[in-house]
């Protein structure tokens, strides 16, 4: 049974103060440790308020490798980009963030083999990987789909695969390139991010049907043998 620690707050903005702090002091344990750290950070629109605080912070940023926990198989710069994303709250801080997906490519399944490649040569596992919910119950770009086995039972020593989501996200109806379960549920430390009641019964619910749950997030979460922290605002 996975362990389960609910952080709530009054609003988002209390929220993201606590969860940039909390990532402050994970990436300076990694750095005191190991002398770098290594980072996934998800897109879209709740992290964003995290990243204004955590860029914030006095850190030795150079020593700081970030990957997003998915991207959108779509140029670099585009707006459905999360690295792009991530990139402008973080490059300027001397942190080295790290595409996974350099260009649109009709081959979801090769830029997923070329993102894996990629991860290959990182430090691992992961010191920390940040999940977001959505409110279909998809974290990172584990959707239904086709790929949707190959994402959670895939080989262990795969650390991200292309997928193609099935229906496609009328937001982004685009293929993903994404972290497996596997390279997930390795990270040393595991933390979701969600704001809205909607999302915190779907994980609530997800969590209660475990390994046989509908819900991706249920699916990834289920026997994982780290804690995990899940930070909810309304």
């Amino acid at each position: 049974m996975t362990e389960i620690e609910w952080w709530e707050y009054e609003d988002a903005a209390e929220m993201a103060g606590a969860v940039a702090g909390d990532v402050q002091f994970i990436i300076e344990s990694a750095i005191d440790a190991r002398g770098a750290a290594v980072i996934a950070l998800p897109g879209g629109k709740t992290p964003v308020p995290i990243y204004e605080k955590l860029s914030a912070a006095k850190l030795d940023w150079k020593r700081v490798t970030i990957v997003p926990t998915d991207e959108r198989v779509v140029p670099l710069g585009d707006a459905l980009s999360n690295v792009t994303m991530i990139a402008k709250a973080f490059l300027p801080k001397g942190a080295r963030v790290m595409p996974i997906v350099p260009g649109a490519n009709a081959d979801y399944k090769a830029a997923g083999r070329s993102a894996d490649a990629l991860m290959q040569d990182l430090h691992w596992p992961l010191d920390l990987c940040l999940l977001g919910v959505g409110g279909d119950g998809h974290t990172a770009s584990i959707f239904p789909g086709p790929d949707f086995d190959e994402a959670l039972n895939g080989p262990k020593e795969r650390r991200a695969l292309g997928v193609m989501p099935e229906p496609l996200p009328p937001e982004a109806p685009v293929a993903r390139v994404t972290l497996s379960r596997q390279g997930i549920i390795t990270a040393r430390a595991l933390m979701i991010a969600v704001t809205g009641a909607g999302k915190k019964r779907v994980i609530e619910d997800a969590i209660s049907e475990g390994a046989g749950s509908p819900y991706p997030i249920g699916r990834v979460l289920a026997d994982a043998e780290l804690p995990v922290d899940i930070h909810w605002a309304p």
